[in-house]
């Protein structure tokens, strides 16, 4: 029989059922901003985007995008001329439309100092639990700190590292951050390639950072140039948000030596410029997006030398991928694969290495692979089992590892005996202060809660930052979100929403890519294109209200629905004798009459917001609300 789990709106449920603001690690108003793009306020849209997080323009053009996952566009059945259900919907192009309203409005095209009045400035018309920018501004919680009280140090550069600089800057810190590359972002400047992000919108997004007051140090080794004892005495506390920036070993007979290198330490040295010396015959092993950046960027090289225009990777001729997962497991984005195709990769999957082969001379000739029967057990850990008689050799002379990742903190001996560290080789952090075990210093991003997406890492980032004000003043930073519903009496949609399908983003072709190593390979929306894909937006935050007090039972409503989302059923038919719970009691009245009292369920991953139902009733029962958020801060 099947079984509904029925649910009373209460205070939150609205807040709820924004799903893409409520997956996003810094709960960005991701309808706010595809909604404005749909009615052409591109400007709007940026300001949104950008308030809670600093690296918008970025994160439109690499993040992993947890809102499209949630987004409910994505759960709508799509029925056929004969109403069957034919698949789901695809869900909004959240991240893409955050790239076009960027380059429509941020860094990309307005001045910084322009940029910065504005987003200091901007309050969103509707917002949900967003840690706008203007409303920590607003909020009076800037702090007059002494010299000494208020210089903060932040070890990495990076997007967690530079996000906390950020918001200390607006809480009136003095964030210093050391880096000890020669250039800012971390592995958005040194792992992620620049066919995928340019690295002048890298430079444009921390020119605003800058503008706020932080201070950059590039080329600064702790440990080295500074020691970390040093670092401590000088400043009221320390952030250590230096990532992962280690490729992890396997540990494989024949890995140490020539022609084995990190597929992070690959993506480092093409981003700097250095020499390469790789082979003819190139194997990347992983099955993540750092192994299909890694294979990308190598089969670049590729396509640059073969027209003798470059000579870094000077005879490469091919480049293979083998993963441990099947091509359904694999980790790496779909985009990621489905483009690592169409430039040439050749992809094997469900193998996993054995050993690294070498010769008499030590010299690699070949990969020993063994399949991969399962990767996960039944609760989906990592568990994977091989049939030790299915082995294959995959001749080359280069291997790229792409497996993971690991931290390096040799700077700790030198005054930072006082921080736990645990067996793995990771700091042991406090999860919800982000503090170490030694109470000045605070530890964020991958460093923290291991390998995530660039916008979990902004998140810590701020979180980080939010910490140190409570430490260091003793007062604690509060959001209060207050909500309102406003009845929208003229509510319409774009003709034909319904039936849109996704636009997809417009890219180079596969050989136009590899023409150079550096050609972006998605174009990006037009205004026209975007518009049409932002239109699809369901808009969460309006949701049709039902007054019981008015309804007359007649069934209109479920009839003229087109997705069948409504259903008007007897109280009886949805909770047994005697176990009616106590927000229906109070809902309805706790002596109600199961058989002479109904309720209408409503399936909110079905609902398109339509307005159909409130059209059609006739005693206007029903009516189409936004529920509108503002949010405060307050310091206590």
């Amino acid at each position: 029989m099947l079984q509904l789990k029925v649910q009373v709106p209460d205070a939150e449920y609205h807040q709820n059922l924004i799903s893409c603001q409520v997956a996003c690690p810094v709960h960005t108003d991701a309808r706010g901003y595809v909604r404005a793009i749909a009615r052409g306020d591109f400007e709007e849209a940026y300001l949104i985007a950008r308030g809670p997080n600093p690296f918008a323009s970025i994160c439109g053009r690499i993040c992993g995008a947890p809102c499209e996952a949630a987004c409910r566009r994505g759960k709508v059945p799509r029925v056929d001329d004969d109403g069957k259900f034919v698949s789901a919907d695809r869900p909004i192009a959240i991240r893409a439309l955050k790239r076009f309203a960027c380059e429509e409005a941020g860094p990309e095209s307005v001045p910084v100092p322009e940029l910065l009045e504005k987003v200091k400035n901007f309050v969103p018309p509707v917002a949900a639990r967003a840690d706008e920018m203007a409303a920590l501004l607003r909020s009076g919680i800037k702090g007059s700190f002494d010299k000494a009280e208020g210089k903060i140090a932040v070890i990495g550069a990076g997007p967690a590292g530079l996000s906390a600089a950020h918001d200390l800057a607006l809480m009136g810190f003095s964030p210093v951050v050391f880096e000890s590359e020669p250039v800012p972002a971390g592995m958005l400047a040194l792992g992620v390639p620049a066919y995928r992000l340019p690295r002048e919108i890298i430079e444009k997004e921390i020119d605003v950072i800058r503008a706020l007051g932080v201070e950059i140090r590039c080329g600064v080794r702790i440990g080295k140039d500074i020691s970390f004892a040093d670092l401590r005495k000088e400043y009221a506390a320390v952030i250590i948000a230096v990532g992962a920036k280690s490729s992890r070993s396997l540990g494989l007979k024949g890995e140490n030596g020539p022609g084995v290198f990190g597929g992070v330490d690959i993506l480092r040295s093409v981003s700097l410029g250095e020499k390469l010396e790789l082979g003819n015959e190139v194997v990347v092993i992983g099955g993540g997006n750092v192994a299909y950046d890694v294979a990308r960027t190598v089969i670049r090289q590729i396509a640059y030398d073969t027209a003798r225009t470059a000579a870094r990777l000077e005879g490469t001729s091919r480049v293979r991928l083998v993963s441990l997962e099947s091509s359904e497991e694999m980790p790496a984005d779909t985009v990621e694969i489905v483009e690592g195709d169409e430039e040439g990769i050749e992809r094997r999957n469900g193998w996993g290495p054995l050993e690294i082969v070498r010769n008499g001379e030590g010299i690699v000739t070949g990969v020993s692979f063994r399949k991969c029967l399962s990767v996960y057990d039944e609760s989906h850990k990592f568990a994977p089992v091989y049939d030790d008689n299915d082995r294959m050799t995959v001749e080359c002379d280069t291997v790229l590892l792409a497996v993971g990742q690991s931290p390096v903190l040799d700077f700790l001996k030198d005054g930072g005996e006082d921080i736990a560290i645990s067996g793995g080789g990771w700091p042991q952090v406090d999860g919800n202060t982000l503090q170490s075990s030694a109470k000045d210093v605070f530890v964020t991003g991958d460093l923290a809660h291991g390998t995530k997406l660039l916008i979990d890492a902004v998140a810590s980032g701020k979180a980080a930052a939010r910490s140190i004000y409570r430490s260091l003043t003793g007062k604690r930073l509060e959001q209060h979100a207050v909500t309102s519903h406003i009845v929208l009496e003229r509510y319409r949609r774009e003709q034909g929403y319904e039936s849109i399908r996704r636009v997809g983003v417009p890219v180079a072709d596969p050989g136009d890519r590899l023409s150079e190593p550096e050609k972006i390979v998605e174009t990006g929306y037009t205004p026209e294109l975007a518009m049409r894909e932002a239109s699809r937006c369901l808009d969460c935050g309006v949701t049709p209200v039902f007054d019981g007090l008015r309804c007359v039972l007649c069934g209109g409503c479920a009839d003229v629905c087109p997705t069948q989302c409504l259903k008007l059923v007897s109280l009886s038919d949805i909770f047994p004798s005697s176990e009616i719970d106590d927000l229906i009691g109070q809902a309805i009245g706790i002596e109600a009459d199961r058989d002479a009292n109904s309720a209408i369920l409503k399936d909110e991953d079905r609902c398109i917001r339509c307005a159909l139902c409130a059209t059609r009733c006739p005693v206007e029962a029903i009516t189409m609300e936004r529920v509108a958020f503002s949010t405060n801060w307050s310091s206590v």
